[in-house]
């Protein structure tokens, strides 16, 4: 606690001097340091999820008012520390269309809503959402999404299969594993190796061992989810009631 104590009044003498050095990559690095070394992590990511939240609502009411009754909800930010968030290329959002009947609400449509990071989108004061592309999908689209990733991360090239696998089966880390169709596996690749695929005008997809990596041809940024929040995503859309 002594420690604690000493940290943070450290912390508190140092702002002045960062804040005169805003543009300083250091100066961003220390404050950064400085808020772990005061375990602010958990209280800093709750912060954050909740900012993040606000700022996503306030896009999708702008951009899609045709929506009056939705949920939202972050698929990124429980369980995670301030250095893991940090590093993260991608935040996603669970979208959920709903109604109400006798008082009670009712269910519908799926969306996703993926918010594409740059460098230095956290820094000092929170998120900078101006580092932040935003990208809607429902589960048509995920759907082409995962049917050309997994080509590009497979040997299996026949669409209809594929789709079917995915309809029927579950994404898990080495593949599609299907429980009416045949499984489809995953090339085992190094770490350090790309598959790579045109997708849209707008972006590419890389297979890695680790994770779906979204190349944005625009901002030329490699986006990267992590295999456990892809098959997150994917039971979204197709598992969940």
């Amino acid at each position: 606690m002594k420690k604690l104590v000493i940290i943070s009044f450290s912390i508190l003498f140092l702002m002045p001097k960062l804040s005169k050095a805003q543009n300083d990559s250091a100066a961003v690095a220390a404050v950064a340091g400085g808020l772990l070394a005061l375990g602010a992590g958990v209280a800093a990511v709750e912060q954050m999820k909740e900012q993040a939240e606000l700022t996503a609502t306030e896009w999708f009411l702008t951009h899609h008012p045709e929506y009056s009754k939705f949920q939202l909800k972050t698929l990124d930010f429980n369980g995670k520390k301030l250095k893991d968030m940090s590093s993260t290329s991608v935040i996603t959002f669970k979208i959920r269309e709903f109604d109400l009947m006798d008082d009670e609400p009712v269910l519908g449509k799926k969306l996703v809503l993926f918010g594409f990071t740059s460098f230095g989108w956290i820094n000092e004061y929170g998120i900078d959402f101006d580092k932040v592309k935003w990208f809607l999908i429902d589960s048509d689209e995920w759907m082409n999404m995962m049917t050309a990733y997994t080509k590009v991360a497979s040997g299996e090239k026949n669409e209809q299969i594929i789709r079917q696998t995915l309809k029927s089966g579950k994404v898990v880390n080495r593949g599609v594993k299907s429980k009416e169709e045949e499984d489809i596996d995953f090339y085992k690749i190094d770490g350090d190796m790309y598959l790579v695929g045109d997708y849209s005008p707008e972006m590419k997809f890389i297979y890695n061992e680790r994770s779906l990596g979204i190349y944005l041809n625009e901002t030329m940024n490699l986006i990267q989810i992590g295999r456990g929040d892809l098959i997150k995503i994917h039971e979204f859309f197709f598992d969940e009631e």
